[in-house]
């Protein structure tokens, strides 16, 4: 991630640049006097693996995986990449383009570079151009996503700048599923509507089936399946503001992916369906409201409904910072799952994440990867928080606070009718919660997309 607009904000800072390779098993950073690689085998030492100071400002740097071959680009020299092998020192090519490069991605097969309005897809053994993807809708951020795998090697890109659609681009074959369809210019494997408003963020699984989304807006996460462009996961970032999202990560396996965005909750949500989630009977009056909440949507908005149904946070991460750029990456360090941000305000945070119970993840280090003197063994004070941790499902949050605001009897009341009448319940819970429906309705709780 370019970090360079925000660097003057970080205290400091060097950093331009930031990324996690593709196994999340190393971090690259770009900084004003070159660039450089940590391994990420251990939580307690970050152990550099290889500095260069022959290229200054450096604003972007890629690694191909644990190997050498590294794609730069210069803050000098926007419109030329060097690809090099940094262990022996040498630089293999050279390629000018006739724009700005926003963004370099790699896996074993493609190269692909990103700028403005066009995409060049180069063959990752002799760094021949194989196609070029011209006049795609504008695209100052340089937005897109390579998938790793060799099987679904996916090239994603914003198919519009007024509205979230996603274009889906098969890199190997150079063609699309619907081929015949269309002329090879226009070949992209699929068109997935996605959001309502511009796409901000994009994230392919490691197997490349599965593709996530965020919006300009921030509030909604949706997971789609490539290459055929079904939803199949649907999740609430938030819902009362809406935010910039910086970046989306799915864990290597494919069954957590981390949304982080200009706040200080990174949020990490669990990808199971509805039939894979335990049965779990409520074993409080607030949670059999909740339960009974569920049953009465049919009777509501299909927008309310959404609401209603969208997945929550499985576990949430509190940084210690707020505004600054950031990038996350999910990963299984010396056997446990953790979470790591490395941020434009020059620090790399790990976190732990309990894979069965979720919750609010704990900071276990940060590091400095400016090159700066590290901090004398503390950890940065955690920011306050008046919201609450963590919801698991939006109606559990609803029925939290309704039940502060109805008399215990009340509650005591409608429950031996609910018990006798399932129907009854639904109606009765309807009115309860028309009251709360009508302040969402009024809010802004509709910037979902």
């Amino acid at each position: 991630m370019n970090l360079a607009s925000q660097s003057g904000d970080a205290g400091g800072s060097q950093l331009l640049f930031a990324n996690f390779n593709q196994d999340n098993t190393s971090l690259a950073v770009g900084t004003k006097s070159g660039y450089k690689f940590f391994s990420l085998s251990s939580v307690d030492k970050l152990e550099q693996i290889y500095e260069c100071t022959d290229t200054e400002d450096v604003c972007i740097v890629e690694r191909l995986f644990s190997s050498s071959l590294v794609a730069i680009v210069s803050l000098k020299a926007p419109r030329k990449l060097k690809v090099c092998h940094f262990k022996k020192g040498t630089e293999i090519c050279n390629y000018s383009y006739s724009n700005t490069i926003l963004a370099v991605k790699l896996n074993r097969q493609r190269l692909i570079v990103c700028l403005e309005e066009s995409l060049y897809i180069h063959n990752i053994r002799d760094m021949k151009v194989l196609h070029t993807i011209r006049e795609t809708p504008p695209n100052p951020s340089g937005l897109c996503a390579l998938s790793i795998s060799n099987d679904n090697c996916y090239l994603a890109y914003p198919g519009s700048a007024t509205i979230g659609e996603v274009q889906v681009f098969d890199t190997v074959n150079l063609v699309a599923t619907d081929a015949h369809y269309f002329p090879l210019s226009e070949r992209a494997a699929n068109m997935i509507p996605a959001h309502d408003s511009p796409l901000a963020a994009l994230a392919f699984d490691a197997s490349g089936t599965k593709l996530a989304t965020a919006s300009e807006k921030g509030t909604v996460i949706r997971v789609f399946s490539i290459p055929e462009g079904q939803k199949l996961f649907e999740f609430r970032r938030g819902v009362k503001r809406c935010v910039n999202i910086c970046s989306l990560a799915f864990s290597m396996e494919g069954l957590y992916l981390s949304a982080s965005s200009n706040t200080e909750t990174v949020h990490i949500f669990k990808l199971e369906t509805q039939k894979e989630k335990p049965a779990e009977e409520p074993t409080t009056w607030g949670g059999y409201l909740g339960k009974v909440l569920m049953a009465s949507t049919t009777y509501l908005p299909s927008q309310v409904t959404e609401m209603f149904t969208q997945g929550r946070a499985f576990a949430t991460v509190r940084l210690p910072f707020c505004g600054h750029k950031n990038i996350c990456a999910l990963a299984v360090i010396q056997k446990i799952p953790r979470l790591l941000v490395a941020a434009a305000d020059g620090y790399l945070y790990l976190y732990n994440l309990d894979p069965q119970e979720g919750g609010e993840c704990t900071l276990m280090k940060q590091h400095r990867l400016d090159g700066s003197a590290e901090p004398s063994n503390e950890i940065i004070e955690q920011v306050s928080h008046d919201r609450p941790l963590v919801a698991q499902t939006y109606s559990a949050a609803v029925t939290k606070g309704i039940t502060h605001k109805c008399p215990v009897d009340i509650a005591f009341f409608y429950k031996p009718l609910i018990s006798c009448c399932p129907h009854a319940s639904e109606l009765v819970t309807a009115i309860m919660f028309s009251e709360t429906l009508s302040i969402y309705l009024s809010s802004q709780w509709f910037c979902c997309n």
